[in-house]
């Protein structure tokens, strides 16, 4: 079915709709009424200007006539695909991943968890994502997929729809705040009825981020940050308004490039790198650099940094999973209290908690 721009004021001509609480997320909302819920997806990518607008129908019920969506679901939903390993947390946190049965790619998965459902069996592999095996897709006949686009709708699903699969986008990869990504598992919770597990869930997640937060302000001092490292002689680092950068500043460092604009990646030269960050205090996330050796091997410019001579470089590069897939790309936007953890023990050993960290390791 189309998206059309009236869909929520006929929904409101109806029933009285009741706006769910989502605080820090950006990219979707949920609207209750009596009989369903409305499930709007407003940015599936960045700067999309489309709104996706789901209808997520409890048994018994039916859809007013008036109401023109993307998809229409009946939840709770007992099979689901998706399709980025972000999405693999959620389910695992309301307790729904035995719904799981494909998923493209599956070395990429790193959850002991799903891992185990994997070797057993229950989940099929499909290919890639950008070109995921729809015939495998639809023999699965899920009650659901769950996608996400680059830089638009992904055509590759269409065969999908046509198979009147409903096919979900996920956006929660284009949130700013790290609150933000972690608070799309109640865009999950909706679809399997399970609303209040999820506002429990992020309330535990929401209580530790901010605590943690404050805990930070006690330090002593404010260390700089350099991240990031090169791919084919330019460096690569995250700009002044990603979910990187305000993990950064939350656990009260200076990351050296604050002041760049957007969300995604910074391209520099390593020279102008070097020239303002050679003295940074640390130096975290080196792509998948684990060891010093092995950055030294790459490009011998990695051991003028001061954070190089003072062994002061973390990585999650040793984070993995069975296969080789990265802990940290799948977890850490659903645990973003983990990774403060991990970064106020970094920059402020002397705040440390007991235990070992979840995701950054010292480089060997």
């Amino acid at each position: 079915m189309s998206c059309k721009k009236n869909t929520e004021n006929s929904a409101e001509t109806l029933q009285t709709a009741s706006q769910n609480t989502i605080e820090y997320a950006q990219g979707f909302t949920l609207k209750t009424y009596n009989s369903y819920t409305i499930l709007s997806v407003t940015n599936a990518w960045p700067e999309s200007d489309k709104t996706f607008n789901y209808l997520l129908l409890k048994e018994g019920q039916t859809v007013p006539d008036s109401i023109q969506v993307d998809a229409v679901i009946h939840v709770p939903i007992q099979s689901i695909v998706v399709t980025s390993t972000t999405h693999i947390p959620a389910l695992e946190l309301l307790g729904v991943e035995q719904s799981l049965v494909g998923f493209p790619n599956l070395d990429y998965i790193s959850s002991e968890k799903t891992r185990a459902l994997i070797d057993s069996g229950a989940i099929t592999e499909l290919g890639q994502n950008e070109s995921i095996n729809t015939e495998k897709a639809i023999d699965l006949d899920p009650d659901v997929v769950v996608s996400f686009g680059v830089e638009g709708e992904n055509k590759t699903l269409s065969s999908l729809q046509r198979a009147r699969i409903p096919v979900l986008y996920n956006g929660d990869w284009t949130e700013h705040q790290p609150l933000g990504q972690a608070e799309w598992i109640k865009f999950f919770a909706a679809l399997y009825d399970k609303e209040r597990e999820a506002d429990s869930i992020f309330k535990h997640i929401e209580t530790r981020y901010t605590d943690l937060k404050e805990k930070a302000l006690a330090a002593k001092d404010k260390p700089t940050v350099l991240s990031g490292a090169m791919f084919k002689d330019v460096w690569y680092l995250p700009k002044g308004d990603s979910w990187a950068a305000q993990l950064v500043a939350d656990a009260n460092a200076a990351y050296l490039y604050a002041d760049t604009e957007g969300t995604g990646s910074e391209a520099l030269s390593v020279e102008s790198v070097l020239d303002k960050s050679q003295t940074a205090a640390f130096w975290i996330a080196p792509n998948a650099f684990a060891s010093y050796e092995a950055l030294a091997e790459a490009n011998d410019v990695y051991t003028q940094f001061d954070s190089y001579k003072n062994k002061s470089i973390y990585s999650f590069a040793k984070a993995k999973g069975a296969t080789g897939g990265m802990l940290y790309y799948e977890l850490a936007p659903s645990r973003p209290d983990w990774v403060l953890e991990d970064l106020i023990g970094i920059f402020h050993p002397e705040l440390k908690q007991a235990g070992k960290p979840h995701f950054f390791f010292p480089l060997d």
